[in-house]
C-alpha cells in the first residue's frame, strides 16, 4: 500500500510539529490535544486507520478521543469487547495485535516502519487465489443482496 499526503512533503524535520492538520477521523490523539507532536507517529496512526477500513470496511472510531465509545475500549484494553463491537472476532491475532499497535494512544507504542514491514501479520504468505475468489463471492452476494422479486 502506498498512500501519499503531500501537506508536509516539503519538510525534512517532522519530529515536532504543533499545527493542527489532517482530517478528524484519521487523526491521532496528540494532534487533537494540541499536544507537539511526531509526524512519523501521527502516519503510523493514520495508516493504521486506513488498514482496519481496508480489512473491515468500517471505520474503527469516530475520533481517537479518550471519551470516545469505541477508542476508549481500545485505550482500557477492552480488546475483546471492541472486537466484537466492531465485529471483527474472527480477524487474526496477528492482525489485532498490529492494529491495536498502530492505533496507540501513546506514540512511542506505535511501531516504526522497521517494525511494522517486520510485524508477523505482514509477513504472513497470501493465497491470492484464494483471497481474489473470496472477493469476489462477497462482491456478488452482495449483488444479489437488494434485489426482490
Amino acid at each position: 500500500m502506498k498512500i501519499a499526503d503531500f501537506g508536509f512533503a516539503t519538510y525534512k524535520k517532522i519530529e515536532k510539529l504543533r499545527s493542527y492538520r489532517g482530517t478528524k477521523t484519521y487523526m491521532p490523539p496528540e494532534i487533537k490535544e494540541h499536544k507537539t507532536y511526531d509526524g512519523y507517529k501521527a502516519d503510523m496512526f493514520s495508516v493504521g486507520v486506513i488498514l482496519f477500513i481496508i480489512v473491515q470496511g468500517i471505520f474503527p472510531f469516530s475520533e481517537a478521543k479518550p471519551d470516545e465509545y469505541f477508542y476508549k475500549l481500545l485505550i482500557d484494553g477492552e480488546l475483546d469487547t471492541y472486537w466484537e463491537k466492531t465485529g471483527g472476532q474472527n480477524l487474526s491475532a496477528e492482525f489485532k495485535d498490529l492494529i491495536t499497535k498502530m492505533l496507540s494512544y501513546d506514540p512511542a507504542k506505535r511501531p516504526t516502519v522497521d517494525e511494522l514491514v517486520n510485524h508477523p501479520w505482514m509477513k504472513k504468505p497470501i493465497d491470492y487465489k484464494k483471497a481474489r475468489e473470496s472477493i469476489n463471492n462477497a462482491l456478488n452476494e452482495d449483488k444479489y443482496d437488494n434485489i426482490t422479486t
